[in-house]
C-alpha cells in the first residue's frame, strides 16, 4: 500500500466557508417543478454514471482505453491526471459533447440510470439538458443576464414571462448569484465579473433542470476568491445533484470531490484508468505509485 500521509489535512473541505441559509432541497424541488412540471420521473435517488470498457476513438487515434467506472448518486466526483491523458474527453463522452468538437467514435458502454446514452434512439437535445456542463471559461452570450439565463427554458417551449421570471430567479439563487445582480437582470451579461460570469453559466445550466452537472476546470481562469466562490457552490450543488469535474489543481480535487478518478497515459498515448476511489484515501493511500508520483508532483 503506498502511503502519502498528511497532506490531504492541509486542503479538506471543512476550509470552505458555508453559511447559505436557505434550503437547497426545497430550492431544487422549486425548480424542478417550474422547469418539467414534476419531479423527476426516475426519481434522484438513483441517478448514477457508469462506464463499462469504453474506448473513445478520434479518428485512428484511441484517447480512452478500457475505462471502467461507476460514480455516485449526489456526489462530486473529480477526474485528475497528467495532460494529455484524455481528462476532458472522459467528462465530455457522458453527454456525447466529444461528437460536437471533433470526429470521435465510442466503443463499450456509457450509462445514466441504466440508459445507453448512445443508443441510437436517445434525444441528444434531451440528453444534454439532463447533463449539463460548465466550461474552463466562461461564455455568457452577448445578451443580459436574464436572457442568459432564460435562453434554455425557451429553448425547450417555456414562453410565459411569469413562469421564466421564476426559474430565471430560482436559476440565479441556485448559482449563489441573485443577491449580487437581481437590481441588473437587464444589464449585459459580459458586464461581470470573470467569477460572476462562470457563475451565470451555472445558473443557465440549472434553469433547464438537468441531473447531472459536468464542469471542466470550472476555476482554472478565476482568481482566488472567485474560485473558492465555485468551490463552495460545488459542494452546495451536490446535495441535490452529481457532480463531476475536471482539473489539474491537486488542493482543488482534494477540498471539493468526495470521489477522485486517476487517469494515467499509456504507452500508445491513450488515457487509461489507475484508481477510483474515495477522494481521501486516494490522496492519502493511494493503491498505484503512479498516483502518489502525480499528486505529489513527481510525476506530471
Amino acid at each position: 500500500m503506498v502511503e502519502t500521509r498528511g497532506w490531504v489535512e492541509l486542503v479538506t473541505r471543512e476550509q470552505i466557508p458555508n453559511d447559505r441559509s436557505d434550503s437547497m432541497a426545497d430550492m431544487k424541488s422549486k425548480l424542478a417543478t417550474l422547469v418539467n412540471g414534476r419531479e423527476f420521473a426516475n426519481g434522484e435517488s438513483n441517478v448514477e454514471i457508469t462506464l463499462r470498457q469504453m474506448n473513445l476513438y478520434y479518428g485512428t487515434f484511441q484517447a480512452l482505453k478500457d475505462i471502467n467506472l461507476d460514480i455516485p448518486a449526489r456526489q462530486i466526483a473529480a477526474i485528475i491526471g497528467p495532460s494529455g491523458s484524455g481528462k476532458s474527453s472522459l467528462l465530455r463522452s457522458i453527454n456525447r459533447m466529444n461528437e460536437v468538437m471533433h470526429k470521435s467514435r465510442i466503443e463499450g458502454e456509457v450509462l445514466i440510470k441504466g440508459m445507453d446514452i448512445y443508443s441510437p434512439d436517445v434525444d441528444v437535445v434531451e440528453l444534454r439538458k439532463r447533463v449539463g456542463m460548465v466550461f474552463q471559461r466562461p461564455n455568457p452570450f452577448p445578451q443580459s443576464i436574464y436572457e442568459n439565463v432564460a435562453y434554455g427554458p425557451k429553448i425547450h417551449g417555456i414562453r410565459g414571462r411569469a413562469h421564466l421570471d421564476e426559474i430565471v430567479e430560482a436559476s440565479l439563487k441556485r448559482a449563489a448569484l441573485w443577491d449580487e445582480v437581481r437590481d441588473k437582470l437587464h444589464r449585459p451579461a459580459l458586464e461581470l465579473s470573470g467569477g460572476q460570469q462562470q457563475r451565470l453559466c451555472i445558473a443557465r445550466v440549472l434553469a433547464v433542470g438537468p441531473e447531472i452537472i459536468l464542469m471542466d476546470e470550472p476555476a482554472s481562469a478565476l482568481d482566488p476568491i472567485s474560485t473558492l466562490k465555485i468551490e463552495e457552490l460545488m459542494h452546495e450543488l451536490s446535495k441535490e445533484y452529481t457532480v463531476v469535474i475536471v482539473t489539474h489543481n491537486m488542493q482543488q480535487a482534494a477540498r471539493v470531490s468526495d470521489w477522485t478518478a486517476v487517469l494515467m497515459v499509456n504507452e500508445n498515448k491513450s488515457g487509461e484508468l489507475v484508481e477510483f476511489d474515495k477522494t481521501q484515501k486516494i490522496f492519502t493511500r493511494p493503491k498505484d505509485r503512479r498516483t502518489e508520483d502525480y499528486i505529489t508532483g513527481r510525476l506530471g
